[in-house]
């Protein structure tokens, strides 16, 4: 990497020190690679100079040329503040500073001409713009106009006067100077087959662009180069993994048969078919299987992961399963138990409420290989949990552990028979964001819901219409149906005005006396929860007030109706999740959003989305443009989500792009060997510790 790259911020002529340490605290940014990397959020189109007596009430921020007549401090203490009166022939305004009144009268000249950039404002008669942009007028230097790069900056640099048009300045500096070091990384082909610009001309023009066509060819290479990279990574890794990392050779289908034509209780769909199919091919190559099953919520994941399992021991070998929750663990045990107990399959559970007593027997079970499926939480990650033959690891809804806990798993069998693994999520991803976040892992996709189920009907409600929703839950129960109802906390919250857990069940107790009501929520033991929990699924309550401890978990195809309060504050995944609590049996099930009159646009789009569709994948996309990928997953993934330019929620055809260039390239050349390729290796080589995520630039 050129050295110049890699100098310390604060001997770039102009910074200094003082903001050199401001710029490391704040901005993360302690070489000049880091400020070349710290693009700006937007630019400002600055090629036209208003006049004041073109300014209207609708203009969002204008910039004009004139001179400052006079300046005048008015008020004192915090109401203190100093005004400008600024000209240009045709009019004039109020310049206003609230801050920095002291530092700002030794800034500005009466009678200096000087350019200005603000938010005009129409108040008492007369427009005035607060905090505005200001700079004395050079005729030389003055530009014919330009896209003014915005950088975000904190409220502490702004304190100490560090502005966004500060960290320009700097650029300014030093760009012309590192024209030179920045060195091209994609090969001449990808450039020409895509018609990308010069990597050097992409960071100058991204920072100080020469027009809006030159912004846009510099946005477009840069996005492509990052998305590329990520792909290159994860293809390459995926290769890898499947060269190196032996799997067992499963290939023993008598078990599966006998299950199939004996005891499943219903006829697989398609899409089932498909991904047992997709999933046996793997398990029978003799390469380790790194599997993502996706499907909806309901759409029958864990038949899948049942014969998956079967594969495994009928080749002689075991299958764990793990879950985020004890509650989880413990339905998916259940749901598991009936199918192993007809094939005399032996079958236990492990969380963290297992007792001591209990866990030596399992472990003994699991060592001496007479137990063949074992069913937990995090507690299987444990050092003393030994398998005699781990042949196939399934892990649900994987966002919820971390990359060093599931690879545990991976290792508990000798250093070159690796467990398959199949990961399962029933948070619908969307196609771009699979393909960052588990880009090395193989995809399926269960995209149909079993015969006999009914969409869920979805309606949103207001606050005044409760009366006529609680008569619709009376005929609900009159059929003999059960019902959950979710708020959003648990106690009342000083801050937050939400209807909460406790004023709820009394309310319902009120409108519900005949009914008899289970109550669940996150602060109760588990043993409490659980006894809760079988008393609801049992039907010995119709009513079931949760939090959203109920969100995974829970399966009674009973209920047919919940009633989510506060609609509006919940994510769309999470509401898509509650949702899925219902429509797990024969009748018609229903899901009522219910949400005050006052809601913001966001929570708006969100309500309306819950109620025209029921597809995971489309409400996931909605999701994704909202809220971003970073929060979509909950949990940061190994750093892909630290996307410096790329957003996947609208650039999705460049991933692809960049995926599809990948895979030509890790195919015809899989460790990047050839002449054409040893750049990109190279690059892709840097110590990650010392890159930034796109990498460093030179």
């Amino acid at each position: 990497m050129s050295e110049f790259f890699s100098k310390k911020i604060e001997f770039l002529k102009g910074v200094g020190p003082a903001k050199g340490e401001l710029l490391n605290k704040e901005l993360g940014i302690f070489t000049y690679s880091d400020l070349i990397l710290y693009y700006p959020f937007k630019h400002e189109d600055r090629t036209k100079v208003h006049r004041i007596a073109e300014l209207n009430e609708g203009m969002t921020a204008v910039q004009l040329s004139g001179r400052i007549i006079r300046t005048q401090v008015i008020g004192e203490g915090h109401k203190k503040r100093l005004v400008a009166y600024f000209g240009d022939g045709t009019g004039e305004v109020e310049l206003i500073w609230f801050k920095g009144v002291t530092w700002m009268q030794k800034q500005i000249n009466a009678n200096a001409t000087y350019l200005v950039f603000g938010k005009p404002q129409f108040f008492n008669h007369k427009f005035s713009i607060a905090h505005p942009e200001i700079e004395l007028l050079n005729p030389a230097e003055q530009q014919s106009g330009f896209l003014q790069p915005v950088y975000t900056v904190t409220e502490k640099m702004k304190r100490k006067y560090v502005y966004s048009k500060n960290i320009s300045k700097m650029l300014r500096t030093l760009l012309p100077m590192a024209y030179q070091h920045i060195e091209e990384n994609l090969s001449e082909a990808i450039l020409q087959r895509y018609r990308l610009i010069a990597r050097r001309d992409a960071v100058v023009n991204i920072h100080f662009p020469k027009d809006q066509q030159w912004l846009k060819r510099a946005t477009t290479r840069l996005k492509f180069e990052e998305l590329f990279y990520i792909q290159l990574k994860l293809l390459k890794e995926q290769k890898h993994k499947k060269k190196i990392y032996q799997g067992q050779t499963f290939k023993d289908t008598s078990l599966i048969k006998d299950f199939y034509e004996k005891h499943l209780p219903f006829e697989l769909t398609d899409a089932q078919k498909r991904v047992c199919r997709e999933i046996y091919r793997d398990m029978a190559s003799g390469k380790q299987m790194n599997r993502l099953l996706q499907g909806d919520v309901g759409s029958g994941k864990t038949i899948v992961a049942f014969i998956s399992m079967l594969s495994a021991i009928g080749s002689g070998a075991q299958a764990c399963m793990v879950a985020p929750t004890e509650i989880l663990a413990e339905q998916h045990y259940q749901g598991l138990k009936k199918f192993a107990d007809k094939l005399g399959i032996t079958i236990d559970i492990l969380t963290g409420s297992t007792r001591t007593r209990d866990r030596r027997v399992l472990h003994a079970r699991l060592e001496n290989g007479n137990l063949k499926i074992l069913v937990g939480t995090h507690a299987l990650f444990e050092d003393k949990v030994q398998f005699d033959n781990l042949g196939l690891c399934i892990v649900d809804e994987q966002h919820r552990f971390g990359v060093e806990q599931r690879s545990k798993l991976w290792k508990r069998n000798s250093e070159n028979l690796y467990p398959h693994i199949l990961v399962m999520t029933a948070t619908p991803i969307p196609r771009t964001l699979a393909m960052t976040l588990y880009g090395d892992l193989d995809v399926s996709v269960i995209d149909e819901l079993p015969a006999g189920r009914k969409p869920i009907k979805t309606v949103h409600r207001y606050d005044a219409q409760r009366l006529r929703m609680f008569g619709f839950l009376r005929e609900q129960i009159a059929l003999g149906r059960q019902v959950y109802i979710v708020y959003p906390l648990i106690e009342e919250s000083e801050t937050l005005e939400y209807k909460n857990l406790m004023d709820g069940h009394e309310s319902i107790q009120r409108a519900f006396p005949d009914q008899h009501l289970s109550i669940v929520h996150g602060q109760m033991s588990s043993v409490d929860k659980d006894f809760e929990m079988q008393r609801f699924k049992k039907g010995e309550t119709q009513i079931m007030v949760a939090t959203t401890v109920i969100e995974v978990g829970v399966d009674v195809p009973n209920a047919t109706v919940i009633v989510i309060e506060n609609a509006e504050r919940f994510g769309l995944s999470q509401l898509h999740q509650l949702r899925g609590r219902v429509g797990r049996g024969a009748e018609q099930s229903y899901c009522i959003l219910m949400t005050d009159y006052k809601i913001s646009k966001e929570g708006r789009t969100r309500l309306e989305t819950m109620v025209k569709t029921n597809n995971g994948f489309e409400i996931a996309d909605v999701d994704l443009k909202l809220r971003g990928p970073g929060n979509m997953m909950g949990t940061q993934q190994s750093g892909l989500m630290n996307l410096q330019i790329a957003d996947l929620a609208k650039d999705g055809k460049i991933l692809q792009e960049a995926r599809k260039m990948a895979q030509e390239i890790i195919e015809e050349d899989p460790e990047l060997e050839s002449l054409e390729n040893s750049k990109m290796k190279e690059f892709m080589n840097l110590d990650q510790k010392t890159q930034t995520q796109w990498s460093r630039i030179s």
